[in-house]
């Protein structure tokens, strides 16, 4: 007996702590903050929390949350997602001018899913999903139908563990028009383990964030492998938003920066659930000179990376280093330009696109997109996805590619046309670029005629067409080394390099206002003040003829005051009435 309490009294004591230890492991939690300096002096803010958990969420069996949101958990369990990617975009990233984005997104709401083949019917899971998103984020998600979904067969292939890629699975929707706000925000803050209330997130002002150029807030939840052999699987959910401040919304007027003139905040500790809470900036040398950006206070470490096919210089803080707040109690990182950034030296991004619409008239018009290569001696092969509503009626056989004044032929092309209130047009092509090229794609529409009931409140603002996607793999400069995902910063290791010869790209082009033939909408009101004012005079004349009985008046002889009225006529002489 005595023998069992001891034993009993050596689990209590060593089980909890055990226990703790073991959960620790499941799940873990890296917050990251990235600042870029962009030309012309504006500077981009980049956040991710990855959330990994090794768990099966699959199977259901789930039941205790400790860092993953459990509203999240139960929706990828109970709908069967095998991939989640969700952005809400305000604002529209320019690449010619600010160079390749660690994450775009098109501008409104964009929604992409995989599901597990066990789902039978994915419309209807999709349409649940868009629904419970919907009420999550405080977002029109709900709006998401048939009439804007589409299917693609080559692009936004899974960035996770993939069995297979039957593109069945895969739904994809875009919301042009979506107005992101702090509505948003903070819902998809409350999903932090930390909330907004310790680490990064603590600079996450609302009032800041959305006083910008561009601000653009994701979820990307995937499956990943557990451990190098990848017998068994974790998910990782990434909570990412990028912020673009610029000199002349921030009022500074001056190109120097610090955190708390973008977030009005410091930061002061990290978040105690984090296993790493880092802060990067980016001072890469633009150029053979010495670098042009220097930072206070002077960072403890520097880390070298090969990003998106360019070599990269970044200062690091790390907010678990306790020596950081030795000095002060908070960190306001501040980056000063040593001299003036000359226009020249502006690197050009490899690939970049651009589009607009042209023609004249209210029937027909013409969808441009301008693709550019600007790589001097490599030529690489682009996938171009374009969505178009139903009531823009696409001419296929007006479709025409050139580059460098020739025909550029397509090696692939998906076409799916559209139905009438039903869904949207599909064109999703192969295209080779040559190397320092311009191609130009081509297709004209006919606008249709909706049904009076059909337009929006605001008819003569114009209906969105949604951004062309560019997915391409972009040959790089610099030869790229594999490196350890869990050692490298959380911005390089999103989408999945395949060599290191290239590196992948996921591009959007500026979204397109269509004007559609617009009835006069004022008419109806005048119709009904004409018909009211007629009505209401002729019929309400006729009315009182019709039902007015006459009575012929007797004449009196009159009262008091007529006989009053004579008497004071008789004294002045006046006839009397």
């Amino acid at each position: 007996g005595g023998m069992l309490a001891a034993v009993l009294l050596l689990l209590l004591a060593a089980g909890p702590g055990r226990a703790g230890a073991g959960r620790a492991r499941r799940d873990a939690l890296r917050e990251e903050l990235l600042l870029s300096p962009l030309p012309a002096g504006d500077v981009a803010a980049t956040f991710q929390f990855r959330t990994r958990w090794d768990a099966d969420l699959q199977r259901g069996a789930v039941s205790h949350y400790r860092l993953f949101p459990k509203a999240l958990g139960r929706l990828v369990a109970a709908l069967g997602v095998r991939e989640l990617h969700l952005a809400l975009t305000q604002g529209f990233w320019r690449t010619q001018a600010w160079g390749q984005p660690p994450l775009q997104a098109p501008a409104g709401a964009e929604l992409w899913v995989w599901f597990q083949p066990t789902v039978t019917d994915v419309d209807k899971a999709w349409k649940e999903l868009s629904n419970i998103l919907s009420g999550i984020f405080c977002a029109s998600l709900n709006f998401i139908d048939s009439t804007n979904t589409v299917t693609p067969t080559a692009s936004f292939k899974p960035l996770g563990l993939a069995n297979g890629t039957d593109h069945h699975l895969l739904r994809y929707a875009v919301l042009p028009r979506e107005v992101v706000c702090t509505e948003n925000l903070t819902p998809w803050k409350k999903l932090l383990p930390c909330g907004s209330k310790a680490g990064l997130a603590v600079l996450l002002k609302a009032e800041r964030l959305f006083h910008s150029s561009y601000h653009s807030q994701a979820v990307h939840i995937r499956p990943v492998c557990r451990d190098a052999s990848c017998l068994a699987v974790s998910w990782e959910l990434r909570q990412t938003l990028t912020v673009v401040f610029d000199t002349f919304s921030s009022g500074q007027g001056k190109k120097d920066w610090s955190l708390f003139k973008m977030f009005s905040r410091t930061l002061t500790d990290a978040c105690p659930l984090a296993s790493q809470s880092k802060v990067y900036v980016d001072i890469s040398p633009k150029n053979k000179e010495k670098e042009l950006l220097e930072v206070t206070p002077p960072p403890a470490s520097i880390h070298e990376a090969i990003v998106q096919g360019d070599k990269r210089t970044y200062a690091v803080y790390d907010l678990l280093n306790p020596s950081l707040f030795n000095t002060s109690r908070s960190l306001n990182v501040q980056l000063k330009w040593k001299r003036p950034q000359d226009s020249s030296e502006l690197p050009i991004p490899v690939l970049h696109a651009q589009r607009y619409v042209s023609g004249y008239g209210l029937q027909t018009g013409e969808i441009s997109t301008l693709i550019y290569n600007t790589h001097p001696y490599r030529a690489f092969p682009v996938v171009l996805l374009e969505t178009v509503p139903w009531y823009l009626r696409l001419y296929v056989h007006t479709l025409t590619i050139v580059t460098k004044g020739k025909e550029n032929k397509p090696s692939y092309i998906h076409y799916q046309p559209a139905q009438d209130r039903r869904r949207p047009h599909l064109l999703e092509m192969l295209i080779q670029l040559p190397a320092n090229s311009v191609t130009k794609v081509t297709i004209q529409f006919e606008r249709a005629l909706l049904k009076w009931t059909e337009y929006p409140p605001d008819p003569n603002h114009g209906f969105y067409v949604s951004s062309s996607v560019l997915s391409a793999l972009v040959p790089s400069v610099i030869a790229m080394k594999d490196v350890d995902v869990e050692q490298s910063p959380l911005f390089t290791s999103l989408f999945p390099s395949s060599d290191g010869s290239s590196y992948f790209v996921r591009l959007y082009t500026e979204p397109l206002l269509v004007n559609l033939p617009t009835p006069d909408f004022s008419m109806p009101y005048n119709v009904i003040c004409l018909t009211c004012t007629v009505v209401a005079v002729c019929y309400g004349s006729f009315y009182n003829l019709l039902t007015r009985t006459f009575h012929v008046e007797e004449p009196s002889r009159g009262g008091l005051a007529k006989r009053l009225a004579n008497i004071i006529r008789k004294f002045r002489g006046v006839p009397p009435l």
